[in-house]
Formats: C-alpha cells, structure tokens, sequence
C-alpha cells in the first residue's frame, strides 16, 4: 500500500464527508490529485472552487469515471470496487483503495471496530464513551460512519491512544486488515441494492474479523444465527466473546467468554470463570432490550480494558444517540419520536419494541430491495397506524394487506407520499397519550441524501407547531 505521496498521481471518487478532508491530507503530501463525482460543477458549488484554486483537477457529472490513468484510486464507500471503469484501472496496475483502509495501515493505536446490520451507532458510542471515561477524551477518537474523519487527526493519534470505528458493509468489503477488536451486533438482510446477494453481504462484514492477528478479541452478537455461527471462524490466537447469549438457542465454542443477561441482571463470564456481575437492566436509560443487548456488546468489548466500575455510571445517564428514538416534543398531549436512523426492517421493529403500547410509525423510503414481510408483521404487532410514504409506501401496504395478522384498520393504514405531508397525517390521527415515531425501515436517499437529514426535518416541523 502506498504510504508516500510526494508526486504520486491520485484519483479522489466521490466528494463526500470523508473524502474532502482526504484531498487535503493528500495536497499536503505532495500527491497530485484529481477529485471525480457524478454531480456537475455547479451541484458541487463553491466547493469546486476551492478545489481548483488548490491545483486539483476536476472531473464531473456524466463520465466523471472515465480515462483514470492514475497510480492510486480513493473510491467512495458507496461505489462498488469492481465498477467497470475501476476494474480497467486496476488491471492497468492502478492501486484501488479507500480513506478508511489508509486509517488503518496507519494508525499507531489500538482499534475498535464495530458493525452490524443493526445497533452499530449505539453500540460505538457507548464504546467511546466507556473508554473515555476511563482514559480520558484526548487518548480516544471515533470515527468511521460517526463523528469527523479520522484521517486529517492522526497527527493527534499515539500508540497509547483507543479509536473507535462504525464500519459499513461498503467500507468492509475491499478491507485487508481488521481492527484489534471487532464487534458483529448482528446480520439481517441490508443493503441488498447494492450487494449481489446475501451471502456476499455477510462476506463483507467477516473482513471485520478475517484478517485479526493473534491476541485480538471478536464479539458476537449470540442470538443471530449467521453471527453466532461466525464463533467458529475466528482466526487462530483471537478470543471470542458472544452477548446476549442463550445457551439453550445458541451454539457456540466452550472457549468462548459470555455477557448475558439473567435475572434482571448482566453479567460477564469467562471461559470456565465464575459468573461476574456488571450491573442490572433497570440501570440502563434508555428504554428496550435493543439497548440491553448494545451494552452487552460494549462491555464485552472492552471487558479488563475499561474497570467495570464505569458501566453502571454510563448506563444510568446515556440518553442515547441522535435520531435513534429521540423525543423530540410532547405537543397536546402526544409524543413525538424521532427515530431516523432505523433504515432496516430489523430497526424499526426494535424501536417499536421498546414501548408499551401500540404507536403511530412513519415508514417508507429509499428501496434496498429487502422484504417487508417481517416488517408487515411487526406492524400488525406494534403499530396503532402506520403512516406511509417515500418510494416504499405501495411496497409496505402491499406487505401489510398480505400479512395473515392483518385485519381491517388495526393498523390503520395511511398513505402520503410526501414527508412533510406524512408528519402532518400522522399529527391528525394522533390523540392525547398516543406516541409517533419516524422509524422509516429504509434508507432516505429517496427524498434526503441522509438519515440526519430526514431526521432533521422531521424536527424541525414537529418544534414549529404552535
């Protein structure tokens, strides 16, 4: 892997949140670099500017992959490596790599890795800030799918350090190396419009632990066949920990340390070891057995890194993460939830599994090409109305109206395509002691080009009611 970039000709896809501080990291070793994105110039603004008065080359909108003829290529995790055009570009002896595998290759400290089809975001910040309480902010960074980029801060980053990383199935799948601790919270059916199929979307998450040198941990999310069955994969010399196991639903190897919960209890097990104590469920905020299970992964991550005298102290004053069920505002007597980042079926049944009651859910939008059936399901279980919008509306009614636990109104079903028009129809058919959520079950590129930014909306016109 190229490390040096005094003169090097790089090609920068893609100019999202990572790759714009990666240009500059570049500039700034001498590399020569041409920045490539499917939106025009204009699109782009006065940041296509700032580009060119920096010497970068730019190449937009319509062929913006074409004629690469670059010694490196920094895809965006969003393109997949063997496009047409990148694969010319390799076999020509290009060097295709991504901001997040350089991080890697250069990172002095230990990492954290976490990813999963659910609870990762949750999962990573309660990893962080354990650590953090234990070492202090100026010795842990997060980075990856959260927080800023990590690369322009390795400047910052010692031996001594922790970095706690969120990875996507996009960013795994090209990894050749793995982090010092990985997390799998779990694989459910995701992200299937980009990925051929299932088996090469579980693939791309075993690049978290595949290539893990001896001496490292990997933990498992028992109670999800295809993590649990990744028990028996690790590679020599590494330890596994499973959470949230069940014996008897679970089969795992006996070398395997466990964090489960028992009694009300959570406790930590090494193999062979007595049962130890960690704190009990009733000192965790946030409400739902989702949250449970990500603070049993948290722990088990960082089990005789972080004193376990920092658990309960955390678990009894995290509020949780933005746009994961984030009440937003009680107005006449309803509260409203914004749950924006639940962009899976597997999310959104969660979310609605840590409420006592049947609530109004706002659904729909970005098509991953996953099934709604389970979701159908959940609906019929969870959900007072369901309130559908965005490009999977008709796709999630057509579920729902096949479910064999369906039955006129209960859910009532609601359509309107727009967002906007969604929230106010699920404000009309809420009554007093009632709860909505926006817990979409899809990703939000039909309408937002993120879930921050649909969660962002949904806020805004939930606080502007007067």
């Amino acid at each position: 892997m190229t490390t040096d970039y005094a003169g090097v000709t790089v090609s920068v896809i893609g100019l999202g949140v990572s790759n714009r501080p990666l240009i500059d990291w570049l500039l700034e070793r001498g590399a020569i670099v041409t920045a490539r994105d499917k939106k025009s110039r204009d699109e782009l603004g006065e940041f296509a500017g700032y580009l060119e008065s920096r010497g970068v080359k730019l190449i937009c909108g319509d062929g913006y992959l074409e004629g690469i003829t670059d010694q490196v290529i920094f895809r965006t995790p969003g393109l997949r490596f063997d496009q047409p055009e990148l694969a010319e570009a390799v076999a020509r002896g290009a060097e295709l790599i991504s901001e997040m595998e350089l991080f890697f290759e250069l990172c002095p400290c230990p990492i954290v890795g976490i990813t999963g089809s659910d609870g990762k975001t949750t999962t990573t910040t309660i990893i962080y800030k354990l650590l953090e309480s234990q070492f202090g902010s100026e010795r842990v960074f997060v980075g990856g799918n959260i927080g800023a980029p990590l690369l322009p801060r390795l400047n910052k980053i010692t031996p001594e350090c922790f970095c706690v990383v969120e990875l996507s199935s996009f960013q795994l799948q090209t990894m050749r190396s793995s982090p010092n601790i990985a997390v799998i919270t779990n694989i459910t059916p995701n992200h299937l419009d980009y990925h051929r199929d299932m088996e090469e979307y579980i693939d791309a998450k075993r690049n978290i632990f595949r290539y893990q040198p001896p001496g490292s941990r990997l933990v498992l999310g028992a109670p999800n066949k295809v993590t649990c069955s990744l028990a028996r994969e690790a590679p020599a010399g590494v330890s596994v920990t499973m959470f949230g196991t069940d014996r008897a639903a679970c089969e795992f190897p006996e070398s395997c340390a466990e964090v489960y919960r028992q009694g009300g209890e959570i406790y930590y097990r090494a193999p062979g070891g007595e049962p130890e104590r960690l704190l009990s469920l009733s000192d965790i905020l946030l409400p739902g057995a989702h949250n449970a299970d990500n603070y049993m992964a948290a722990f088990a991550a960082v089990m005789g890194i972080v004193d376990a005298s920092h658990f309960a102290p955390l678990a009894r004053t995290f509020k949780g993460v933005e746009h994961r069920c984030q009440l937003v505002r009680e107005y006449e007597g309803v509260r409203y939830y914004n749950s924006s980042i639940d962009s899976s079926p597997t999310r959104t049944a969660a979310a609605l599994s840590a409420f006592e009651k049947k609530v109004i859910v706002i659904c729909g939008g970005y098509d991953k090409h996953i099934p709604f059936e389970p979701l159908a399901k959940t609906l019929c279980e969870r959900a007072k109305a369901v309130v559908l919008t965005g490009a999977t509306g008709p796709k999630i009614r057509d579920s729902l109206l096949a479910c064999p636990d369906y039955r006129e109104g209960c859910p009532v079903i609601i359509e309107a395509p727009v967002f906007d028009d969604a929230i106010e129809a699920a404000r009309r058919a809420a009554r007093p002691g009632d709860v909505v959520i926006l817990s979409p079950a899809c990703a939000s590129f039909d309408a937002f080009p993120n879930f921050e930014a649909r969660g962002k909306r949904f806020c805004e016109i939930v606080q502007s009611w007067k």
